[in-house]
C-alpha cells in the first residue's frame, strides 16, 4: 500500500474497455488421439508407400482370382489335359513379337533332331513360330551342327493323342468345321523311323536319331497314315478341315491322310486322335492360351494361382494374428493387473511355453493332427499354441504402466470394479501399441508359411488352393529353366514382407505417446 500512495496521482490513467483482456475462443479445432497418430503417420513417407504398396498387394489377392477364366481354373480338380500346358512363359497380348514378355523362350545349342521338330510342329500347324537366330557347327564337341533359336511356347507345345467317344468325336469335328480351326491332325505311322519311339510331333520321315529324310527339294517327307496303310484301323473321316497339302484334297483317295483310329466294337466306338494343343485349348476351354505370369510345373496360372494363395497367406496370417491378439491380451491384461503370485505362476507357464521349439511343434502337428482336422487347421493350431505369448507380454507392460496412473485410482475410488477397470479405463490406452504388434505379427506367420511349405514340412498345394510358400517349393525344381515360376510368388513375398514391416514401424511411430513432438 506504501508503494501505491508513493505514486503521483497524474500517473494513473482510466482504462478503456478494449484493453481488458478476456479468454478468447480457441480458433483450432481439438485433435484427437487417432487424428493425431494419422497426421504422425502420414509424416513418415516411407510408411505412407509401404501403406500404398501393402494395399495394392491385397486388393490383388482380393480380385485376382476373379480375373482369371473360371472354365480353365475349375478344369484344374479333374482334367488332366492342362498338364500339357505347363511351364509356360508370360504372355501379354499387346506384347507380341517384342521378344519380350510374349511367351516365346531363347533356345541356344539344340540339336538338328530338336530344331527340326519345332520346325515340323511349325509347318504342320501353320503357326510362324520358330525363328532361326544362328546356325553353326560345335567346334568345341563333337556335338555336331548347333542352332540357336527363338520359339513361341504357346504354339510349339507337343501335340499329344487322345481317346474320344464317338459323340465327343464328332463334336469336335462340328466345331472345327465351324471355326475354321484345324484341331484333329493326321495320324503318325508309327512303323516309320524316330516315330517308333512315339513322339507324337515327328511326322515326317527320319532316323532313328530323329534328323529328318528330306526330300528331293530339299522338304520334310510326311509319314502319316493313309486311307490304304491304315485300313482296319482307320476311321472313316468325315470333318471338311484337313491339312492343306493332304492328297484327299486333290482327290487321290487311296493315300489321303488318315486322322483317327477307331477301337472298340460297333455301337461302343472311341476314336483315338492326335491333337493340336493350341487350337484343342481354344476349343475346350473357349480362348486362346495367353498367360500374364505363364503357367507353373501343372499347367496352372500362375496369376489367378498366386491371388489365390496370397488370398490364403493373407487371411491365415489375419486369423493367427486377430486369435493371438484375443488370447494374449486377455492372458497378459490379467498378469499385469493383478500382479504378484498370479503374475509369478503365469510368467512361468509362458515360460514354459516359449521354450517349446516353433519348428518341433509344426512337425508335429502336421504328423499326428493334420490327417484329423486337416493341414490347414493343424498348422492354425501350432502357430496359436505359443504364438500368444508375445503379445501377452507388451500387454503385460501395457497394464503395469497404465494400472497406477491418477484416472485409474479416481475410477477405482468411484467404485469401479476391476473388469471396468480393466476394460474401459487401461485396455484403450494399450490399444495403439497392442495393434501396432498385431500387424508387425502377419508378415511373420505369412514368412513362417511360406518357410515350411517351402522346406516341405507342410503341404498347401492341391488342385483346389494353394499359397505362396507351395508355389516356391513347386517352383524350385525348375528355376534354372523356367524362373518365372518362382520369380512371382518371390517378389510376392519380399514385397509383401518390406512393406509390411516399414507399415508397421510408421504405425508403431505414430501410435507410441512417447515420440509426440519429436519430429519437426
Amino acid at each position: 500500500m506504501e508503494n501505491i500512495k508513493s505514486i503521483p496521482k497524474e500517473k494513473f490513467q482510466f482504462a478503456q474497455r478494449s484493453d481488458i483482456a478476456h479468454d478468447k475462443k480457441l480458433e483450432t479445432k481439438p485433435v484427437g488421439y487417432l487424428q493425431d497418430a494419422f497426421r504422425r503417420f502420414c509424416k513418415n513417407k516411407g510408411s505412407v508407400v509401404a501403406a500404398i504398396i501393402v494395399l495394392i498387394l491385397i486388393l490383388f489377392a482380393i480380385i485376382g482370382p476373379f480375373c482369371g477364366h473360371s472354365v480353365y481354373e475349375n478344369a484344374y480338380k479333374t482334367d488332366t489335359d492342362i498338364t500339357m500346358y505347363k511351364n509356360l512363359t508370360p504372355k501379354l497380348g499387346f506384347m507380341s513379337g517384342t521378344g519380350f514378355w510374349d511367351g516365346t523362350k531363347t533356345e541356344k545349342g539344340i540339336n538338328q533332331a530338336t530344331y527340326y521338330r519345332y520346325v515340323g510342329i511349325a509347318e504342320e500347324t501353320g503357326f510362324d513360330s520358330v525363328e532361326l537366330l544362328k546356325d553353326y557347327t560345335d567346334t568345341t564337341t563333337a556335338k555336331g551342327r548347333r542352332y540357336d533359336i527363338r520359339r513361341d511356347l504357346y504354339r510349339t507345345i507337343d501335340c499329344f493323342t487322345k481317346t474320344f467317344t464317338e459323340s465327343q468325336y464328332k463334336a469336335l469335328m462340328a466345331w472345327q468345321d465351324e471355326h475354321k480351326l484345324q484341331i484333329i491332325m493326321p495320324y503318325v505311322n508309327n512303323n516309320k523311323g524316330f516315330a517308333e519311339m512315339k513322339n507324337t510331333n515327328v511326322w515326317y520321315v527320319c532316323d532313328m536319331k530323329g534328323n529328318p529324310e528330306f526330300g528331293d527339294n530339299g522338304e520334310l517327307q510326311p509319314a502319316y497314315y493313309t486311307y490304304a496303310t491304315a485300313e482296319g484301323k482307320r476311321d472313316d473321316y468325315t470333318s471338311a478341315m484337313r491339312l492343306e497339302k493332304d492328297p484327299y484334297l486333290a482327290g487321290d483317295t487311296e493315300n489321303g491322310w488318315s486322322y483317327a483310329q477307331r477301337t472298340g466294337s460297333a455301337g461302343a466306338y472311341n476314336y483315338v486322335v492326335r491333337v493340336n494343343p493350341y487350337n484343342y485349348f481354344v476349343y475346350k476351354y473357349g480362348f486362346e492360351p495367353s498367360f500374364a505370369f505363364g503357367s507353373d510345373t501343372h499347367g496352372y496360372d500362375i496369376f489367378t494361382r498366386l491371388a489365390g494363395g496370397a488370398r490364403f497367406s493373407l487371411l491365415f496370417a489375419v486369423a493367427v494374428s486377430a486369435i493371438n491378439l484375443i488370447i494374449g491380451a486377455i492372458y497378459g491384461a490379467i498378469e499385469g493387473y493383478y500382479g504378484g503370485k498370479i503374475d509369478l505362476v503365469m510368467e512361468r507357464l509362458s515360460d514354459i511355453l516359449s521354450a517349446l521349439p516353433t519348428m518341433v511343434i509344426t512337425v508335429l502337428f502336421n504328423l499326428h493332427l493334420a490327417a484329423k482336422v486337416g493341414v490347414v487347421p493343424a498348422l492354425l493350431y501350432a502357430f496359436i499354441l505359443t504364438g500368444w505369448i508375445g503379445m501377452a507380454g507388451s500387454t503385460r507392460m501395457q497394464f503395469y504402466r497404465f494400472k497406477n496412473q491418477e484416472y485409474v485410482l479416481a475410477a477405482r475410488t468411484l467404485g469401479a470394479k476391476d473388469r471396468r477397470l480393466m476394460w474401459k479405463h487401461i485396455f484403450p490406452n494399450a490399444l495403439g501399441t497392442l495393434i501396432t504388434s498385431s500387424v508387425l505379427v502377419i508378415p511373420g506367420v505369412i514368412f513362417s508359411e511360406t518357410s515350411l511349405s517351402y522346406l516341405g514340412i507342410v503341404n498347401l498345394d492341391s488342385p483346389t488352393m494353394s499359397s505362396v510358400g507351395a508355389m516356391l517349393s513347386a517352383g524350385r525344381n525348375v528355376m534354372t529353366t523356367s524362373p518365372h515360376i518362382i520369380l512371382f510368388p518371390a517378389l510376392f513375398i519380399a514385397l509383401l514382407m518390406i512393406s509390411f514391416n516399414l507399415f508397421g514401424n510408421g504405425l508403431r511411430d505414430a501410435f507410441n505417446p512417447s515420440l509426440r513432438g519429436t519430429e519437426g
